[in-house]
């Protein structure tokens, strides 16, 4: 039998927070015998943090999309009611029957796993949207072309076309000035000066 206790540990004086985690409680009915002897074990517990929890959502999620590999995981949210959000997405995009799929296959491998007692989760299973941020180097590759919104670390932005995309970087085409002034180049970026990326619907 165990028992799950919320944890959220604070300290005040040196101002960090921990997340907030789980402690599973294990009680033992009966004596475990080892190579010393024959000792009562009332009860042990172990630390699941959020960390821990993503990590094996991700293993999940990674036998889910296993057999079709044109589709990946860009971000696993875990909130302090264990409401579940996990943001697939697709070379070529995703379709809402596709995150509905992977939805009724991810909740019956969690409740397989035990990971919450009494199924006490919720689960959300969705494309990250077009306002957010791009997170993976696959997602910067399927928007070549596109154009996107560069937030760099001092918060200054500039707006371009995509155009390549490296290890290190990417290339951005953009447009200095207006009309007979205008020049259109390319800068090399490097991800270091970026914060976000993201993607600019243009009609």
């Amino acid at each position: 039998m165990h028992v799950a206790v919320g944890c959220f540990l604070q300290t005040v004086n040196r101002a960090e927070i921990w997340a907030q985690s789980k402690i599973y409680i294990t009680f033992a009915s009966e004596n475990e015998t080892g190579l010393k002897g024959t000792i009562t074990v009332p009860f042990s517990f172990y630390l699941m943090s959020t960390e821990i929890q993503i990590q094996k959502i991700e293993q999940l999620v990674a036998k889910v999309l296993a057999d079709e590999p044109e589709f990946f995981c860009v971000l696993i949210k875990i909130k302090p009611t264990n409401n579940i959000k996990v943001f697939i997405d697709g070379d070529n995009g995703i379709t809402i029957e596709k995150c509905v799929r992977f939805n009724r296959k991810l909740y019956k491998l969690i409740e397989e796993e035990s990971m919450y007692p009494d199924g006490d989760f919720s689960l959300e299973v969705s494309s990250p949207g077009v306002d957010e941020p791009l997170k993976t180097d696959r997602q910067y590759k399927k928007n070549i072309g596109r154009f996107v919104e560069i937030l760099f670390n001092d918060n200054e932005k500039k707006e371009g076309k995509l155009i390549e995309v490296a290890a290190s970087g990417i290339i951005l085409e953009y447009t200095d000035g207006k009309g007979k002034k205008a020049i259109t180049q390319q800068s090399v970026i490097t991800f270091d000066n970026i914060k976000t990326i993201t993607v600019q619907i243009k009609f």
